[in-house]
């Protein structure tokens, strides 16, 4: 059969993995990509440990692809990502009918793995932290839209109590800067007009150029990518608050082509909460980057992260985070019940809320901010908006779809020679998952 099929959880960056698994295979082994996971002799899990029970999801899986083996005993199954290289042959104790267990940083090393494994007709597992060989490995051909994902560093240094990324992603490592900027240099040619920068904290990217002896930073990094004038829109996801100086902030006044658009995790609204948690800022830190932003781009729209429940969180705690999160008018969130994840600090802390009280906490968070992202929805209608065209609307003739720099999705009548450009659209309508606008002429 020689087909390849991917199943991913977890973040963007994950996604972006997964793509360059496909890629790496695609372009080094006679192996195709397929989206029907029967047909396909290669099954690889790209996974993610942030949140509890992650393990018990992977088996989960792997059972049911087991069923898959019994009846061709010809059949690789790969595990890789985050759990892969935090369970390492664990996974293969518990689950012998797997074959390949690979990490975040050893993905291309892929080929060699499955051609070892036909060969030797042996369990392989390499989980080792290899820097960031991989991208030496990576072909970015294909993009089915104007936007693409560029990673710029991986790993983190923060060590958040609750926070498991920095023993499954490893220590911070950064991508050489003209290595970034060529990356970006070259895609653009495939008329990629929206560049989103990617990272576990983007915003403590810093890199030494041996030969130059030149230092820089993720400003550094922002305006030399504002000056490539095929890019229109510059994103980044994810940032910390603690390395979130006047720098970035200032970057917001002078490159225009930054969104209006902010994901700034702040995990609860307690300051004793925070502390807890190791995050290395207050509440009145955080605000201050707020105000300071909506000082520079009033119409400037944020969204976050919410852990609910930690262990420690009072009826108090829970209403601080209500609290900043009616005052700032978040957007939207991804929020949480705290997850016990292994080898953390608060791993160790004392969880004394139930598991019933967290629920409705967690419910009531989600409420409220499902209720202002109704209100930010509602003010859309008659404003006029940026959008980047991507696509036609394959379901109704003459149609296109775009986004604006909220991440709104916008349907309107226009000419497929839009697609890829920025163009101004009233907002006319709002339907359940998307918007109807009218071009601006």
């Amino acid at each position: 059969m020689n087909k390849i099929y991917i199943k991913t959880w977890g973040c963007q960056m994950n996604e972006t993995d997964s793509f360059m698994i496909r890629k790496i295979l695609e372009t080094n082994t006679k192996y195709k990509h397929t989206n029907e996971y029967k047909k396909a002799n290669i099954l690889i899990l790209n996974t993610c440990s942030v949140r509890e029970k992650a393990q018990e999801k992977l088996f989960h899986q792997l059972g049911r692809w087991k069923k898959l083996k019994m009846l061709n005993s010809n059949i690789i199954i790969a595990v890789g990502g985050c759990v892969a290289n935090q369970e390492g042959e664990k996974i293969y104790k518990r689950a012998p009918y797997v074959d390949i267990i690979f990490g975040t940083q050893t993905i291309h090393l892929l080929p060699n793995m499955i051609e070892e494994r036909i060969k030797k007709n042996k369990i392989i597992v390499n989980i080792k932290f290899k820097g960031l060989k991989k991208f030496n490995y990576f072909s970015n051909k294909k993009h089915i839209n104007p936007k693409s994902y560029v990673t710029i560093m991986e790993g983190c240094n923060k060590k958040c109590s609750f926070c498991v990324v920095p023993t499954t992603r490893g220590k911070e490592i950064n991508r050489s800067f003209k290595e970034i900027i060529l990356e970006i240099k070259q895609i653009v040619k495939k008329k990629i007009h929206e560049i989103t920068l990617l990272g576990q904290n983007v915003s403590s990217y810093f890199y030494l150029d041996k030969k130059n002896k030149k230092k820089y930073n993720f400003t550094n990094l922002l305006y030399k990518i504002s000056k490539i004038k095929e890019i229109k829109r510059i994103r980044f996801i994810t940032s910390h608050p603690k390395d979130f100086n006047n720098e970035v902030i200032n970057a917001y006044k002078n490159i225009p082509k930054l969104v209006d658009f902010l994901h700034l995790p702040i995990q609860s609204g307690s300051n004793k909460i925070l502390k807890l948690m190791k995050r290395g800022y207050n509440i009145e830190r955080y605000k201050k980057i707020i105000y300071k932003l909506l000082k520079i781009r009033p119409n400037m729209q944020f969204s976050s992260d919410f852990i609910i429940g930690f262990p420690g969180e009072t009826k108090k705690d829970f209403n601080d985070t209500i609290k900043i999160i009616t005052e700032i008018n978040f957007d939207s969130s991804f929020s949480f019940i705290y997850s016990k994840r292994p080898n953390t600090i608060a791993n160790k802390l004392i969880d004394n809320i139930s598991l019933k009280e967290k629920k409705k906490r967690l419910y009531e968070v989600q409420k409220i901010i499902f209720n202002q992202t109704i209100q930010w929805n509602r003010r859309m209608i008659g404003t006029i908006q940026k959008i980047l065209v991507e696509e036609k609307n394959k379901n109704k003739t003459g149609t296109l779809i775009g986004k604006t720099e909220s991440n709104r999705t916008v349907h309107f009548k226009g000419f497929n020679d839009l697609i890829g450009k920025i163009i101004l659209v009233k907002i006319t309508k709002m339907k359940k998952k998307y918007f109807k606008g009218k071009i601006v002429s």
